[in-house]
């Protein structure tokens, strides 16, 4: 006889499928808040690295075209704290590094290369003639050309609405950003769009494979 006086309760527990999905539902929500909470309490997880603010109007507008275009659905941008990730990549993926990210770009899967530190690698030449038809400068990629583009130019109005968007959810913007931002989309396309995000990627990241 079990020693709690109820010997039946397990097998009632058992028997009532309704019963057992909540109680599942309240252990996994348990579990999930004991992973989250302490993240909530770690600066390292909420505040930005040394330098890294919210995105300027250009390269803003560009991650939103990247979003746009499911490039996410095949570049990651999370380097794993795995030795030959971090010697192939550089420094792992830090939280402080996407902290003005909505939604951020991390993940694990990988038809192509993890983007995590692209900022620099490539000159803007190179990043337009690959964005356009990847096949002219490697030759073996099977990832889409993008051409259209060159041929549109960037949503000035909807990249300020999602500035004023995200001033107010807590991204440190001033007014001075706010009112530059249609003077730097001026006459830009979303390819100069894309190249500007992709070339900022990684650029205040620590430096090397190791942690310093």
């Amino acid at each position: 006889m079990s020693g709690n006086g109820n010997p039946n309760a397990h097998e009632k527990v058992e028997k009532n499928i309704g019963l057992m999905a909540v109680l599942i539902a309240v252990v996994v929500s348990f579990g999930g808040l004991a992973e989250i909470v302490p993240l909530m309490y770690q600066a390292e997880a909420i505040e930005p690295l040394p330098g890294v603010k919210p995105y300027p109007a250009l390269e803003l507008a560009g991650r939103d075209v990247y979003v746009r275009e499911g490039c996410y659905n095949c570049h990651s941008q999370m380097v794993r704290t795995l030795r030959f990730e971090s010697e192939r990549y550089g420094h792992y993926s830090l939280a402080g590094e996407s902290v003005y990210d909505r939604p951020f770009q991390w993940g694990s899967k990988r038809t192509g290369p993890d983007l995590a530190r692209i900022g620099g690698r490539y000159s803007d030449d190179w990043h337009r003639v690959h964005l356009i038809n990847p096949r002219d400068v490697v030759p073996e990629s099977n990832m889409p050309a993008y051409p259209w583009l060159a041929e549109r130019g960037v949503d000035r109005d909807q990249t300020l609405r999602n500035m004023r968007a995200l001033k107010r959810l807590g991204d440190p913007y001033s007014d001075e950003d706010l009112a530059q931002a249609p003077e730097a989309l001026a006459g830009k396309s979303e390819l100069d769009a894309v190249v500007a995000y992709l070339q900022g990627l990684g650029r205040h990241a620590p430096k090397g494979g190791q942690a310093r």
